[in-house]
């Protein structure tokens, strides 16, 4: 392993005995500093940033992960009010659960305690730099971050100001680090630090998740690509179902929530069709869709199968008709991530049997996919947002950061 990678490792597990072992009060006062420092460093971030969206343009990356890579004045004071947020919520560490007595006289609980060192691999956001911080230093865990090349210097810019606050309030600054080195052999080298590296979490897209996946030799959190669904049930609110499609579509595209596939009743396609068509044409939306989509929007392409899967982060929309609550069912979940999946219905039963049925993380009825975030949830932030079924499940806050040990009190009991 390169030397540079065996240092950053042995720092962080040297770092993981401090860190766990802060006060709250400690931990908090940290969050508030850090905050700080990021809008006293907004003009060095910018500039940082600016030359990463340059090169993005040049290298013709698509809007959609321009749109992630993009910070602004708005965008930092996002992330350091991000930061405030979750020095504001109530800390999972040392919570007791679940104490029991045994007829032997043996109390047994389990205590929320840290995961260690948390590796986290992600693409051009670099808003994640200081969320990922955030969240791992709240719940006592160190952070060690590799982000793309395409965000390198605007995560270097975010990542000093950090250290610079650590620092200053006297806690170790490896409480955080960032691998420099961009290489597909770094990468893969820090895949195998399991010595070092409690859990690894990937974000970005179905590419760099299955690399993860399939190379890691570290647990895995495998956070999902979004191939997210809306279903037009046959009893909706025609002007709600179309104000809930462009929000999810069009209101940010370049993100995992984003609606990228439409499902309409048969009974409704004459109406929606045309009226969300023309909306979708306003905000500049290609539609891909089946015969019927396309007999009835005059500017629809024909949908191919590779369609019903694809995860666009474009202005592109696929669009099929359906026969029933139960073809769209069945739809959703040959063709979905696990990620986000809405109904817009008025009928009770169609809903509820919606939200039984599908299988994803999060299931909407009559609201926008796009509300599948920690920030929106109420968890200040979050790591990523799981689509595995093990440990977490869905924006992933605080408590999806932790894990538990049993403890249990005695009086002098022995095993007979």
């Amino acid at each position: 392993m390169d030397t540079f990678l065996e240092k950053i490792g042995k720092n962080a597990k040297k770092a993981e005995c401090t860190v766990r072992n802060l006060s709250t009060g400690k931990k908090n006062e940290v969050l508030y500093a850090a905050a700080e420092k990021l809008l006293s460093c907004t003009e060095l971030i910018l500039k940082a940033n600016e030359e990463d969206v340059r090169k993005g343009k040049e290298h013709h990356m698509p809007e959609g992960l321009i749109d992630r890579l993009l910070l602004n004045e708005d965008r930092i004071l996002a992330m350091a009010d991000g930061l405030r947020q979750i020095a504001k919520l109530e800390d999972p560490i040392g919570e007791v659960t679940g104490m029991k007595k045994r007829p032997n006289g043996l109390l047994i609980g389990q205590k929320r305690v840290p995961l260690g060192v948390v590796g986290i691999i992600y693409e051009a956001r670099p808003n994640v730099t200081s969320d990922a911080f955030g969240l791992c230093f709240k719940t006592g865990n160190v952070a060690v971050l590799k982000g793309g090349s395409d965000a390198l210097r605007s995560n270097e810019a975010i990542v000093t100001c950090i250290r610079e606050a650590l620092r200053e309030n006297d806690v170790t600054e490896n409480a955080i680090s960032l691998i420099s080195d961009t290489s597909r052999e770094t990468a893969a080298a820090f895949m195998k630090m399991n010595q070092y590296v409690d859990v690894l979490i990937p974000r970005g897209g179905r590419g760099l998740i299955q690399t993860v996946v399939n190379t890691s030799t570290i647990p895995v959190i495998e956070t999902g690509t979004g191939n997210c669904h809306i279903y037009v049930d046959e009893t909706a609110d025609l002007q709600m179902a179309a104000n809930i499609v462009i929000n999810a579509k069009t209101q940010r595209i370049g993100v995992c929530n984003a609606c990228e596939s439409l499902l309409v009743h048969k009974n409704v396609t004459k109406e929606f069709l045309p009226l969300i068509g023309e909306l979708l044409r306003e905000k500049n939306v290609e539609i891909r869709g089946d015969q019927e989509t396309q007999r009835l929007i005059a500017q629809a392409v024909a949908a191919s199968e590779e369609d019903w899967g694809t995860e666009y982060l474009d202005y592109i929309l696929s669009i099929k008709v359906v026969d029933s609550v139960e073809e769209a069912i069945a739809h959703i979940n040959h063709y979905n991530t696990g990620h986000s999946e809405a109904i817009i219905t008025n009928n009770y039963v169609h809903a509820q049997k919606f939200l039984d049925e599908v299988d994803a993380a999060a299931v909407y009825v009559n609201a926008s996919t796009r509300f599948t975030d920690g920030q929106e949830f109420g968890f200040g932030a979050e790591i990523g947002i799981s689509t595995q079924k093990l440990h977490a499940r869905g924006p992933m806050g605080l408590p999806a950061l932790t894990t538990t040990k049993y403890i249990i009190y005695g009086n002098g009991q022995v095993r007979p």
